[in-house]
């Protein structure tokens, strides 16, 4: 468990309690209507059980930067990979994937995913907590962390939480260890979580970010913004 204290002011943390609990709620009505569900994005076809992180409006901001990053013959971690999606894109490059998750509802549909899509020769799907069953290094890493640091109550929330932002603290204390020389990730969050946290979590762990992609909205009258964030060792600047 981390030491983590919100890096916001208590109206911030309620307010994005209360989003977190109506999206709860909303996304139990959708369970019950629609247990499984079916996204075309970006060329694939995904199912995607309840239990799963669905494909959200704003997805395709680190989407289309896995398509414009992976290269061919790379290889690529995608870390809490949900429905596969991430891994299946950058496989879609050419690229060698390792996907892993610790939802077993997420390792299930990842590897029907992947087979979906004819790409399951390039795609290991894997359960592992964070780094724990990921060897080697990688050319690139795919992160979309849950955004809120709440204690899950059942497996679906956990798609949508990380409590205290435990493994996305170890992410980040582990990540540079498993990137090649010139190794670059793609790091996806926004303002309904606490990105000031991210921030440090990059800034303390020795890295550079750099924004490729943003989308700013509106919730209940508050300015919203999401990011995919290039990130890079502050020892190297990736080429690309």
């Amino acid at each position: 468990m981390t030491d983590y204290e919100p890096m916001m002011d208590p109206a911030g943390v309620e307010r994005i309690r209360w989003w977190h609990e109506r999206a709860l709620a909303e996304g139990a009505a959708l369970a019950v209507s629609e247990p499984v569900r079916t996204f075309d994005y970006l060329g694939l076809t995904l199912v995607i059980p309840a239990e799963v992180q669905p494909i959200f409006p704003v997805s395709h901001l680190l989407g289309e930067a896995v398509l414009a990053e992976a290269r061919p013959g790379e290889r690529v971690l995608d870390m809490g990979t949900g429905s596969g999606v991430n891994g299946i894109l950058a496989a879609t490059k050419g690229a060698q994937v390792v996907a892993v998750d610790v939802n077993p509802y997420a390792l299930e549909s990842a590897r029907a995913n992947a087979e979906r899509n004819a790409v399951a020769d390039r795609v290991d799907v894997r359960e592992s907590d964070v780094f724990a069953a990921v060897d080697g290094e990688f050319d690139l890493i795919v992160f979309d962390p849950p955004y809120r640091w709440f204690a899950p109550r059942d497996v679906r929330e956990r798609a949508w939480t990380d409590e205290n932002y435990r493994a996305m603290t170890e992410f980040f204390a582990q990540a540079r260890r498993h990137l090649t020389p010139t190794g670059r990730m793609l790091i996806a969050f926004g303002t309904s979580g606490d990105i000031a946290y991210l921030r440090h979590l990059m800034a303390a762990n020795g890295f550079n970010a750099a924004v490729v992609a943003s989308l700013a909205g509106d919730r209940d009258g508050v300015p919203v913004e999401y990011f995919t964030f290039r990130v890079t060792p502050e020892t190297h600047t990736a080429s690309g």
